[in-house]
């Protein structure tokens, strides 16, 4: 076998893709922002230093913008779109009254339904609005039926990524896989090319969550039960014999530990300045908001009179307490790409936007440390799960603005005249690529532009549909692939991996190639993973002399086992914020599952592929 060696650029474009690795696992720093960055690096690179052989420029600056136009970025961000319209429109409410109605019947069968059909649906769209369809039906369910929340929501999350596996829309995945195996003049999959052994491997995956994940998962309360105390708004009228009379506001503040003020009344008209130094005097009126026991209490140091907001006529006693009317506790998890990501409460006015009033907060990554200080300048993160009440009709508003998702177990998905007609168009886009009719870029873009034409998407919803952090990181990827492949660095990878493994049966250096692309999986991004690890495996089966499709295959399979970490997959922060799971719960789950996964990959593709 030839040696091998990498040059200046290849040895760059190497170390730019570890950092871009390392980038891609920083929370604090948006997705999108690494993305950029890395791309800027390397166009710039290629601008200032051209890579020449024999006078001849091979790769210019401008080719690693190629992936802006990429058929499979397209085809990504008008699925993504399409997508939409299926949630806007509500037409996946049958299934959803199909899965609760099981719940409430039959709670032995409902979880293999709700594992079913949330692979089935996962293999024709993006499986994020799945998940958000099915868990706040898990919530409710769980609420009536009284069982654990906990032993189904992570395997039903597990199950939409074995699903989406299966298809070349499955995952965003399969799509850059699929592309980039065109691009590289390798063959051009069909939609349903590997439903085969999808089928076979993940039916043992999906027996394993049904029958014996849910014995492996501990019970746990999610982060945010029914209990936390409601607030109310209310008004500390000030007495004539009460402390408050004649002290300052500080003075106040100090005596009643933890009261906010939201606005000071002295007569009809005329409202004070919240000024430490304001002297407060008999009549005066304090408008606060807090839990019933924290009034109570305030009323009593201060010795003020307490009157409910919607009661000013009788003051807060035994005979007329504090109620909560009208008001309900929802969950909002935050999820990447709302308006509520990497920013605080107060900068994106949470409170006056959405007349919902924040009441407590699960910090999805350290799920043990208490929350201190001002709940409104807390910077949160993806998966952090946010208690609000509010009026129905508020918590309603936020559900339908499709912005965040919310979990209260209550609301139905929209359901309208147009849901019939998005699934004939959804209907149209996958039958006529899994025809061969038209590619999935052109179906989808028409599917797209159907939906518009129909009113079963505004353009409003469909810009809100698209991901900028998922576009940044497939362009991103996508030039990190063209950059490898181009520099020699790609093969020169692939060459000290078969060097590594020689003497090795080519079906066992396929298996060890998908397990490492499974653990990469893990770590960063699937979607990097995918479009740096296919150039490998098509210069790993040059070296072997074999064919490419298999060890695609493994790449494609291996990025989508995100099953063993919360942080693989952006459903599974989702579910490990809602679900309550600690950080041990996905490797308990996720770990059994991804060894049947990669060894049922490791015997079926040898035997498909006859290698």
């Amino acid at each position: 076998m030839q040696s091998i060696s990498p040059d200046a650029h290849g040895v760059a474009v190497l170390l730019l893709t570890l950092l871009a690795l390392f980038l891609f696992t920083r929370d604090r720093i948006p997705l999108e922002s690494s993305s950029l960055a890395i791309l800027i690096i390397l166009v710039a690179g290629f601008q200032l230093v051209p890579y020449e052989k024999d006078g001849e420029v091979l790769l210019r600056a401008a080719d690693f913008f190629a992936g802006f136009g990429n058929e499979a970025l397209v085809a990504i961000c008008a699925l993504m779109m399409v997508g939409k319209a299926l949630e806007t429109t509500g037409a996946l409410q049958p299934l959803a009254n199909v899965v609760g109605r099981a719940w409430s019947t039959r709670p032995v069968l409902a979880l293999v339904t709700t594992l079913v059909a949330g692979a089935i649906l996962s293999a024709f769209m993006n499986n994020t609005p799945i998940v958000v369809l099915l868990m706040p039906i898990l919530v409710g369910a769980s609420l009536r039926v009284k069982f654990p929340v906990s032993d189904v929501m992570l395997p039903m999350g597990l199950a939409t990524i074995i699903g989406g596996m299966s298809t070349t829309i499955g995952t965003s995945t399969n799509l850059l896989v699929v592309g980039i195996s065109h691009d590289l003049g390798r063959h051009e999959f069909t939609m349903f090319e590997w439903v085969l052994p999808v089928a076979i491997v993940g039916g043992v995956g999906l027996l394993f969550l049904w029958l014996v994940a849910p014995r492996l998962l501990p019970d746990r309360t999610p982060p945010m039960a029914d209990t936390t105390p409601r607030i109310f708004s209310a008004q500390l009228h000030v007495k004539e014999d009460g402390y408050a009379n004649g002290k300052t506001i500080s003075e106040v503040l100090a005596k009643a530990d933890g009261l906010r003020i939201d606005k000071i009344q002295r007569s009809e008209s005329l409202f004070l300045a919240k000024l430490p130094s304001v002297v407060l005097l008999p009549g005066d009126r304090l408008f606060v908001k807090d839990s019933p026991e924290n009034l109570k209490h305030y009323e009593q140091v201060l010795g003020a009179t307490l009157f409910s907001v919607s009661d000013l006529e009788h003051p807060v006693d035994e005979q007329t307490p504090l109620r909560a009317e009208g008001q309900q506790l929802a969950e909002v998890v935050v999820t990447r790409g709302s308006p509520l990501h990497l920013r605080s409460l107060a900068a994106a006015r949470f409170t006056s936007s959405y007349g919902l009033m924040p009441l407590a907060l699960h910090r999805a990554r350290a799920p043990s440390s208490q929350v201190t200080g001002d709940l409104n300048m807390i910077r949160l993160r993806a998966g952090d799960v946010l208690l609000v009440q509010g009026t129905r009709e508020a918590i309603s508003r936020l559900k339908d603005s499709g912005t965040m998702l919310v979990l209260d177990g209550t609301t139905d998905l929209p359901h309208t005249h147009n849901a019939k007609r998005a699934l004939a168009i959804m209907a149209f886009v996958v039958a006529a690529a899994a025809l061969g009719i038209l590619p999935i870029a052109v179906s989808a873009v028409i599917g797209l532009g159907l939906m518009i034409a129909t009113g079963c998407l505004s353009w409003r919803d469909a810009g809100s549909a698209l991901s900028i952090p998922v576009v940044m990181i497939i362009v991103t990827a996508l030039a990190l692939g063209k950059a490898l492949m181009g520099t020699g660095m790609a093969e020169y990878l692939a060459f000290g991996f078969v060097n590594a493994a020689s003497g090795l049966p080519t079906p066992l250096i396929l298996s060890a190639f998908l397990l490492l692309m499974t653990l990469m999986t893990n770590i960063v991004s699937n979607n990097a993973a995918a479009v740096i690890g296919t150039p490998i495996a098509v210069s790993i089966a040059a070296q072997l002399g074999v064919s490419a499709e298999p060890f695609i295959l493994a790449v494609l399979f291996g990025a989508n086992m995100s099953f063993a970490t919360p942080y693989g997959y952006q459903t599974n922060l989702l579910i490990l914020s809602a679900g309550g799971y600690k950080f041990s719960d996905f490797l308990r789950v996720g770990i059994p599952l991804t060894v049947i996964m990669w060894i049922g990959f490791s015997l079926v593709l040898p035997m498909l592929y006859q290698l």
